[in-house]
């Protein structure tokens, strides 16, 4: 069952990352992952995208000592289902490696039974874990753990 949101707030709305090369990372989100540049703040280091319009969602990058600390962070973009059914190819074709849950090369998204999600990894240039993430409309199948989707797809009278 999902919980009800707090009064007022409706989804995540702004997510921040510690980068060691502020200008290789705003090349990568910008020309790579295909985000909109908001605003650069080169005298402090920092850098934010839109993630889907102002109203939407934003990413804040942060150069090396503008930041509180030095460390890898995972997040997820929400996508549609065809993004997520393509994202292998689509992270190939800028010259990312698609990665399955564990790391592992990917050329296919994985299914995460017990949500059930559509999911393919990735990497940005500071190592940070970056998701296309898809919710499926599917019955959870809390048994078929985190297998590729081609399998989802075969056993789907036997994931419970």
């Amino acid at each position: 069952m999902n919980k009800p949101l707090p009064d007022g707030v409706v989804g995540l709305y702004e997510t921040h990352l510690p980068v060691a090369d502020l200008q290789r990372s705003i090349v990568f989100y910008r020309d790579k992952i295909e985000l909109t540049l908001a605003s650069e703040f080169p005298d402090r280091g920092i850098a934010f995208f839109w993630v889907g319009g102002k109203d939407t969602g934003m990413l804040g990058l942060w150069g090396t000592g503008s930041g509180p600390l030095r460390m890898r962070l995972h997040f997820a973009f929400r996508c549609t289902k065809e993004t997520a059914l393509n994202a292998c190819n689509t992270v190939k074709t800028a010259g990312i490696a698609p990665l399955g849950f564990n790391a592992e090369p990917a050329c296919e998204p994985v299914v995460i039974g017990w949500m059930p999600a559509l999911s393919v990894y990735f990497r940005d240039p500071d190592q940070h874990s970056i998701e296309r993430l898809h919710v499926l409309d599917d019955t959870p199948g809390h048994g078929f753990g985190i297998r590729p989707y081609s399998e989802w797809t075969r056993c789907k009278p036997a994931r419970a």
